[in-house]
């Protein structure tokens, strides 16, 4: 395969659609068809998952429902498969919690005319200093 030219397009469009089914509690349920049922792995802060059932179950055991985001930034590369590398920098806030700096990765592989996710990192910028 050969790199993806709409690679930036591509990310920037993912990361709107992902966050906007996250974000909202009512869909949130809708990202199982972002993920494949074997291939898809997730680390969320630092637990690992993988398969969409075992990355849905940790998904909807996330007990806040109101979600506050603002993004920073959206870094995507191309990769030699087709695919794309994304890079999402922001503030996130879950309820009455305090906002606080998130980072998440994704990958996304082609499947069709389409993409899934196949890696998913999320990490908190909360750093415990003794």
């Amino acid at each position: 395969m050969t790199l993806n030219p709409q690679y930036d397009a591509i990310g920037k469009g993912f990361v709107q659609q992902y966050y906007a089914l996250f974000d909202d509690p009512a869909q949130r349920s809708n990202l199982v068809n972002m993920y494949n049922v074997d291939t898809s792995f997730m680390t969320f802060e630092g637990v690992q998952l993988q398969g969409a059932v075992k990355i849905m179950e940790k998904i909807n055991a996330l007990q806040f429902q109101k979600i506050g985001r603002l993004i920073t930034a959206v870094d995507s590369q191309p990769m030699f498969d087709g695919g794309v590398l994304i890079n999402v920098l922001g503030r996130l806030q879950c309820d009455d919690d305090p906002p606080h700096m998130y980072m998440q990765t994704f990958v996304l592989k082609p499947l069709g005319d389409s993409f899934y996710i196949q890696h998913d990192i999320f990490r908190l910028g909360i750093h415990d200093i003794a």
